[in-house]
């Protein structure tokens, strides 16, 4: 829609030069079709919606999102709405993240990227071919508003590595948001494709103590990886650079002409998943996030690690940043035993089933009282009954043999009766 009124601006210009009856009757057509369009996509678009609600019904777009809380998985979905998370880079995995936050109710999205939209990008997913000619993040803006109007959608159409856009990134991710939730960001997602964006990212992360987490995928496009980065307690992206990097070999090199890297939207749908997967659990602090997650689709390998910050790190901030988390260390330690420890004395012994139809009692093994006095009037029998076995606590003498005698007059008297019905 962007790009068409800045087409029909420079028609109106040059209109004014030469004016054309023709050219007015197609510019007039234009500008019909462009508000039926308009209001299709405003009757299509659904209302705000408040509040959060668990309620089970057709119209409720968070129904089956509140339902993690329900069932324990998540303590308060509802917060979701307090964050806001920057993704940098709309490309095959970009727009995928951005899109799956958008659909899970996040707060606020901050949105970077300086590309266009164009054909070669409809292999991938979430771009449509109306799109081609916008920026990505105008486009990215104009689908996500209509999948949901509640996510707050900031665009910066920016190259991140000029010196220009490295200011009004590291600008925005410092500023306040406009309906006053969060200050900042809480997360970063870069899902660039090269290595000295990502090291822009990077830098801006390490200066502002921020958490951010990167992605990416293979140029084969049978392989990715997502990894968490905390600055000071795991690996920047200076600590281990890439080896062709690490080797002194310009990356802007490998490129040839007429050549371009694979891609796939399978391998880039599943990255984008793990990652908006680790996002959540950051945000929402359930289950674990994976500090280093890779993935193999030739064999579906999914490999872990963890990777410590290097202390002759390059990077002048992740060396301040590595010295502040060494000297806070003991007292968050501190703190979190004693939590722990507190939670342990806390907690109360209930018995394991609260009904006990049977009277069923359990005597500790290390008692010595004699079983006398543990027996409980539960072992009185009712008037007229015996018992037929021994108890455990008595001896009861087995009863004598028979003696031989008795066995053979039996014998004796038993062959006589036999030997009288045989004669009969």
């Amino acid at each position: 829609m962007e790009e068409e009124l800045r087409a029909l601006l420079r028609d109106l210009d040059a209109l004014k030069q030469r004016p054309d009856p023709a050219s007015i009757d197609r510019m007039r057509d234009r500008v019909v079709g462009m508000t039926s369009m308009a209001s299709v996509a405003a009757a299509s678009t659904r209302s705000k919606i408040k509040d959060m609600s668990a309620e089970v019904v057709d119209s409720n777009p968070y129904s089956r999102l509140m339902a993690l809380q329900r069932m324990g998985i998540v303590e308060n979905y509802e917060r979701i709405r307090d964050y806001s998370v920057a993704i940098v880079g709309i490309g095959g995995v970009g727009s995928v993240a951005a899109e799956m936050l958008t659909r899970c109710g996040i707060g606020r999205l901050l949105l970077y990227d300086y590309d266009t939209v164009e054909l070669a990008n409809m292999n991938r997913l979430f771009f449509r071919p109306d799109q081609v000619g916008m920026t990505k993040t105008d486009a990215a803006v104009q689908t996500l508003s209509e999948i949901n109007p509640d996510v707050l959608l900031e665009s910066y159409s920016l190259n991140i590595t000029t010196v220009k856009g490295f200011e009004t990134f590291l600008g925005s991710l410092k500023a306040r948001s406009s309906h006053g939730r969060a200050t900042g960001v809480d997360l970063v997602l870069s899902c660039v494709d090269n290595y000295e964006a990502r090291m822009v990212v990077n830098q801006a992360c390490n200066e502002l103590h921020q958490t951010w987490m990167e992605s990416g995928v293979s140029e084969d496009a049978v392989s990715g990886h997502i990894q968490l980065l905390i600055p000071g307690e795991t690996a920047c992206f200076a600590c281990a650079p890439p080896l062709v990097v690490a080797s002194g070999v310009d990356e802007r090199t490998l490129k040839r002409d007429g050549v371009c890297a694979a891609s796939l939207p399978t391998t880039m749908g599943v990255v984008a998943g793990l990652l908006v997967q680790n996002t959540l659990k950051y945000l929402l602090k359930f289950g674990q996030v994976s500090p280093y997650l890779g993935y193999n689709s030739l064999k579906d390998y999914f490999p872990t690690m963890e990777m410590r910050p290097n202390p002759q790190c390059s990077n002048p901030a992740c060396l301040e940043r590595q010295k502040e988390y060494m000297q806070s260390k003991p007292a968050r330690d501190a703190a979190a035993k004693a939590k722990m420890e507190a939670e342990a004395s806390a907690a109360i012994e209930y018995p394991v089933h609260i009904d006990n139809e049977w009277n069923i009692s359990v005597v500790d093994d290390n008692d010595t009282a004699p079983s006398s006095i543990l027996r409980t009037a539960a072992d009185s029998l009712p008037e007229g009954l015996v018992r037929e076995l021994p108890h455990e606590d008595s001896y009861v003498e087995p009863p004598a043999p028979a003696s031989s005698g008795a066995i053979d007059d039996d014998l004796e008297e038993l062959q006589r009766q036999l030997d009288a019905l045989n004669s009969s």
